[in-house]
Order: structure tokens, then C-alpha cells, then sequence
């Protein structure tokens, strides 16, 4: 299978070089897997995503994504292909709280213009449990429902890769249960690539592979046994 993200001596510094958020990375990622990244906060964890993501820019190395090097895209190419390429799921669900669920899902591509795939949405919406839940407005939903509106919405236009921060950061044990068996049948119903960060011992567990990262650099890589 091929790569779907290449990571090649990758490293980010912040406060004028004092800090070394990323260090010289190295990392490969397998098209159509489940990898979870740990580590303490300020380990650098979350700017490694940023970085794959192109929401940042490394100093040094370059980062690869299904065979397109995006690392000296010029921002407005770059903004086309994360558009197209890859989707985003943030700590915080960030929801428009004026719109209902199905509204806030396909809002990103009735801004771009594009009309949301209906067999898809129809599709992804079964997959993440959110037929109820359609006509509600964000205020009466719970934190693990409204995790799902945003997973959804970040998966409308058909990723090849889902990057999430801390997916379950904001919610209880049972959602995120839920979240967890959910993030599997995204990689094994609609093949999407998922690389997500977390503190959870749990989340780690639904991966396929498990990083460690300590002081900016990978320090374990294991393989879940199935």
C-alpha cells in the first residue's frame, strides 16, 4: 500500500529558535490506517499535525501527502489542496450555533459553491449515527453528538486524510466510547486515512499504530495488536 503521509526531516521552533516544538521527523503513514499520536502537552504533538495538516510551516524537512509535496506550496495552492485533500476535526466542535446539524455539515461546501454528494451524505450520516439528530440546532445536542456534526462535516468533501486534535479532549467516558468505535468505521466504510492526536489511553487503543512523542521527537512506535 502507499503512503499516505511521507514526513522527511521535519522541524518547527517557536520564540525566535527557543523552542523546539518538532525535531527532525522522520515518518510514514500508511494509506487507509488509524494512527494515534501521545504524549504530554507541549510535546509538540499537536504542531507535528499542524505541520502534516499545512496549517503550519515547517523550518526544515517536508511533508508529503498521497504523493504531493505541500511543504513550499504557495498558500492559495496550498489552501485548493487542503480543501480537496484533507479534512480537519479540532478540539473544539465549532459549530455555527444558528444552523442545525445537517445545516453546519454540508456549510463548508455551500460556501465553496459545491453541492454536497446526497447518496454520500446520506451515506456518512449512517455511519456516524446522525439521522435524528438532523433538524436539532447544536444547543440541544450533547458533546458527543455534536463531535459526530463535526466529524461529518470535516468528511463531506471526500478526504483522502482526517486529521484530528484531541477528538475526544471535551467529552465524557461514554461519548468517548462512542467516538472511538466511530473513528474505525470511517477507515473501514469509507476508506479514509485517520491521524489523530490524543491524551486518551482508550483512543489510543481503536489505532492501528501508536506514536509517542516526547521533547519534539518520536520516542515509540508500536503496532496494536488485532
Amino acid at each position: 500500500m502507499n503512503d499516505m503521509i511521507l514526513v522527511e526531516k521535519l522541524s518547527k521552533t517557536y520564540t525566535s529558535g527557543k523552542v523546539t516544538a518538532v525535531c527532525d521527523i522522520d515518518l510514514a503513514v500508511t494509506a487507509g490506517s488509524v494512527t494515534a499520536v501521545m504524549g504530554k502537552s507541549g510535546c509538540g504533538k499537536t504542531t507535528l499535525l499542524n505541520l502534516i495538516g499545512g496549517l503550519d510551516v515547517p523550518d526544515s524537512g517536508r511533508v508529503t501527502i498521497d504523493g504531493t509535496y505541500i511543504s513550499a506550496m504557495p498558500e492559495n495552492e496550498l489552501s485548493r489542496f487542503r480543501a480537496d485533500n484533507i479534512g480537519f476535526v479540532f478540539q473544539f466542535f465549532n459549530l455555527i450555533p444558528e444552523l442545525t446539524a445537517e445545516e453546519n455539515v454540508i456549510f463548508p461546501l455551500m460556501i465553496r459553491g459545491v453541492k454536497p454528494d446526497a447518496e454520500y451524505l446520506k451515506n456518512i450520516s449512517e455511519v456516524l449515527e446522525l439521522g435524528e439528530l438532523s433538524s436539532r440546532l447544536p444547543s440541544q445536542l450533547s458533546g458527543g453528538q455534536q463531535q459526530r456534526v463535526a466529524i461529518a462535516r470535516a468528511i463531506l468533501h471526500k478526504p483522502k486524510l482526517l486529521l484530528m486534535d484531541e477528538p475526544t479532549g471535551n467529552l465524557d467516558e461514554e461519548n468517548s466510547a462512542k467516538i472511538g468505535k466511530l473513528i474505525g468505521r470511517l477507515r473501514g466504510d469509507l476508506g479514509i486515512t485517520v491521524f489523530y492526536v490524543t491524551h486518551d489511553g482508550d483512543m489510543a487503543k481503536i489505532a492501528d499504530r501508536v506514536i509517542g512523542m516526547s521533547d519534539g521527537r518520536i520516542v515509540s512506535d508500536e503496532v496494536n495488536a488485532r
